[in-house]
């Protein structure tokens, strides 16, 4: 079992930045491969970007490539989300998620492979 827990959302600006924080506890946090995903009102979740094991593999959604950056601090067991240069289309609660993989280098898009969800902070960027 892994808890994971998001802090760092707030209100910015149009053209503001936001660190996220996800904090991880229970088993060794560098067995997970790690993503972001956002829900806005009325909408379905969606993939913001993911990283894997060791930090070395990312990938991200097109709307918020060179804006965002992913990292992880596997001393630490945190996941990191910095949002750059944010629109109000950013808008959302941004949940943190967790999937275990043998393979160190594994990353994934899809939302069923992720097995453990945080509850979520909520980000609001005001135009």
């Amino acid at each position: 079992q892994v808890q994971l827990v998001e802090s760092g959302g707030g209100l910015v600006q149009a053209g503001g930045s936001l660190r996220l924080s996800c904090a991880a506890s229970g088993r060794r946090f560098s067995n997970y491969f790690m993503g972001w995903f956002r829900q806005a009102p009325g909408k379905e979740r969606e993939f913001v970007g993911t990283i894997s094991r060791g930090g070395t593999q990312t990938a991200y959604t097109d709307s918020v490539k060179g804006r965002f950056t992913i990292s992880r601090d596997n001393a630490k067991s945190t996941m990191y989300l910095q949002m750059n240069s944010l629109k109000p289309e950013d808008a959302a609660a941004y949940y943190c998620a967790a999937g275990a993989s043998d393979a160190y280098y594994y990353i994934t898009r899809s939302f069923n492979a992720y097995n453990y969800w945080g509850q979520g902070t909520q980000v609001t960027v005001s135009s």
